[in-house]
């Protein structure tokens, strides 16, 4: 396992991205289009568009690579899309395209796991600062793999089933 990034993420309006290649930041709407899941849009190539409790602040966030699938562990939240990079370089960004971290990917294509911890009590938090950290916290992990449908693999929250059934019409 390579643990490329393990910090603060700037989020508003609750949202965050990942990009590869020369791939834009995905819309919202275009980023869930045909989706199962609310959480983590992948519906444009070469990106992806995430989904906190936090609507504004530094929301904690680690970024994993590794060979295989990791294990799902005590992750409240979990959801699997397919990313198919549009070039080795990858960048993960908070709001407005504010950088948190660049790293390779070699693979032709990887399965994406974006789990949570405490999405409901970021929401109701709403706002995170240095007095008052954020109460979520968030785990990217990609690994290589065959390009599949996106799956819900664990739904505990009210902010994620709003997420999931309501949020970004699909």
């Amino acid at each position: 396992m390579d643990l490329v990034f393990d910090g603060l993420v700037w989020t508003s309006y609750a949202q965050a991205t990942l990009t590869t290649g020369g791939a834009e930041p995905p819309l919202p709407d275009d980023a869930f289009r045909g989706q199962a899941n609310g959480l983590c849009g992948a519906s444009v190539a070469g990106a992806l568009f995430l989904v906190t409790g936090t609507h504004t602040g530094r929301v904690p966030v680690r970024v994993l690579v590794d060979d295989v699938a990791p294990d799902l562990g005590d992750w409240e939240e979990a959801v699997e899309v397919s990313l198919v990079p549009a070039g080795p370089e990858a960048a993960l960004a908070g709001w407005g395209s504010d950088p948190a971290v660049r790293f390779s990917l070699s693979a032709d294509a990887y399965r994406v796991r974006w789990s949570a911890a405490g999405m409901d009590a970021g929401r109701d938090q709403d706002v995170a600062d240095d007095d008052h950290p954020a109460q979520d916290s968030y785990e990217l992990a990609l690994w290589p793999a065959p390009v599949a449908p996106d799956a819900i693999l664990r739904r505990t929250s009210r902010i994620a089933a709003y997420w999931h059934d309501d949020g970004l019409r699909r």
